[in-house]
Parts: structure tokens; C-alpha cells; sequence
């Protein structure tokens, strides 16, 4: 058929063809040629390496950012973690300064026996009494009148007792009086709360010296309380004319609106003298 003749001969010819290339390669005479041929190639090989190379980069940065992702939420966790008993750890620090606070309050009298309390209702500025809340109540021992302290002085009284919790009158409450005196003049007066939320000692002698900075303590006098328990300090005094006493401006040390922890005195027992006017009438 021609058709495979022309075919067999274009085969024929292109072996031929081939072979002298080669040949002519081989003894350099194509070199030139070559040069010039190879260049644009080395270039399109030069261009897909580096976009091989860039690829593969590629693919490790992703690889990595992949596990730098996963990294990055452990360590969140593990932060989070952290956070989380840091703040456990601030708190109990807290109530380990404050509980030290207390066990090394000073008291005055020696054999008091006291009863530690967490607050568990703060005062509420839009209740009618200055009160607070505390967590023992007569399970604990507790019972109405008892005095409520800490490091820093006179909180209040017992008013209300139920068995596990007892709610406090603060000594800044209007209807709250407490016989006190100055700690260093020993002049009594008696120490009322103010609607502002401050103390102020009325009925102080006349003629006695009040000192700004002075301490305040419960006098015991009535029966009620223990003596020299610390009320707080003065801050300022005033006499009105015609007055046969002066007043005092007393700052209690006592953060009312934080506190945490309180002592309760259990062991004084408020003396009852109403029973000797009693025994007058008769």
C-alpha cells in the first residue's frame, strides 16, 4: 500500500535523522545549537523547581501552623487552668491573712472565747437597721446580746438568733448605743450610730480633755458589754453653748460594707441589773 511505504519511509528518515544527531552531538558539533536551545529550557526547569520547592514550603508552613493551632489551644487550656487555681490560691491566702488577723487579735481580756463567723449578708443600705449576717446561731452557742468584733474593733451586737445563722445590729445603726470612754482620759460618754453611718460620743464631761486621735473603747459599764473593746477613734469634738457636755466625732476602723470574717464573744455573760431597781420599788 503507499500509504505504509510513505509511512516505513518517514520512519526510516527520522531514525536517520536522529542517528546524525546524536552523532553530531556526540563530536560537538551541535554545541552551539544546543546552547541556544537549552537555555529557555533551563529556565522552565529552573522556574518549576522553585515552584516545587515553594509548594512544599508551603505545605510544612501549613503543617506548622496546623500543630502551632493545636499548641496554642493547649496552652489556652492549661491557662485557663492556671487562672483558675491562682485565683483558688488568692483566696485562700485572703482567709488565711484574715484568719491570722484574728487569731492574733489582742484581747483584752485574756479568757474571752471567741467563735469565728463568715458574713453571709452584707448591710443593705435600704434596710431600716444597719444588720448583717452571719453564719452560726445557736447550734454554735450563740445567743442574743453577744458582742461581735475584730482585729479592729466592735462590729455589733447579737440581735436575732436562728440555729444556724444570727444576724448582727451594727454600732453604726441609729438606734445602737454603747457605753464607752476615752482610753486615755478614762472619761465615759456614750458612742450612738448616725444616719450617715458614722459614731458620735454624747454626754462626755464637760471639763474633759478629747484629743483628736484618741481611742474609743466600751466602758463594760452597764453589764452588757466587755470593757475596752475598741470602738473607734476621734476625729473631731464640739460643745454647743449652754451645754453641760460635748460631743465627740468617732471613725470607726472597721470596713463595714467588706466584711468577710467576724469573732463572736461567747464566754461574757451581760449582767441584768435591771433586778436591783426592782428591788428599790419594793
Amino acid at each position: 500500500m503507499p500509504w505504509r511505504r510513505t509511512r516505513l519511509s518517514f520512519l526510516f528518515f527520522s531514525l536517520f535523522m536522529c542517528s546524525c544527531m546524536i552523532i553530531l552531538s556526540i563530536i560537538g558539533t551541535l554545541a552551539p545549537a544546543e546552547s541556544v536551545l537549552a537555555a529557555p529550557l533551563n529556565v522552565m526547569v529552573g522556574f518549576a523547581d522553585d515552584t516545587s520547592r515553594n509548594l512544599s514550603a508551603l505545605a510544612d508552613d501549613l503543617s506548622e501552623i496546623q500543630s502551632l493551632r493545636e499548641r496554642n489551644r493547649e496552652l489556652e487550656a492549661a491557662w485557663a487552668s492556671a487562672q483558675a487555681e491562682l485565683v483558688e490560691l488568692r483566696e485562700y491566702r485572703a482567709d488565711y491573712n484574715r484568719l491570722s488577723e484574728l487569731l492574733n487579735y489582742d484581747a483584752p481580756a485574756r479568757n474571752q472565747v471567741t467563735v469565728a463567723a463568715d458574713v453571709i449578708q452584707s448591710y443593705d443600705p435600704s434596710a431600716v437597721l444597719r444588720t448583717i449576717t452571719i453564719n452560726r446561731g445557736t447550734r454554735d452557742g450563740i445567743s442574743e446580746g453577744m458582742a461581735v468584733v475584730t482585729d479592729q474593733g466592735m462590729v455589733g451586737r447579737i440581735i436575732d438568733v436562728t440555729a444556724l445563722a444570727s444576724r448582727v445590729l451594727l454600732v453604726t445603726d441609729p438606734s445602737s448605743s454603747i457605753s464607752g470612754r476615752l482610753q486615755e482620759s478614762r472619761e465615759p460618754g456614750n458612742v450612738v450610730g448616725l444616719l450617715t453611718g458614722g459614731l458620735r460620743m454624747r454626754d462626755i464631761p464637760l471639763d474633759a480633755e478629747v484629743s483628736e486621735g484618741e481611742l474609743v473603747v466600751t466602758s463594760g459599764l452597764g453589764g452588757n458589754l466587755p470593757p475596752d473593746l475598741e470602738i473607734g477613734i476621734v476625729t473631731s469634738r464640739r460643745q454647743f453653748e449652754f451645754e453641760i457636755t460635748q460631743e465627740a466625732e468617732i471613725r470607726s476602723l472597721i470596713d463595714f460594707d467588706n466584711l468577710e470574717i467576724v469573732l463572736i464573744i461567747t464566754n461574757f455573760e451581760p449582767i441584768d441589773l435591771t433586778s436591783f431597781d426592782d428591788e428599790e420599788e419594793s
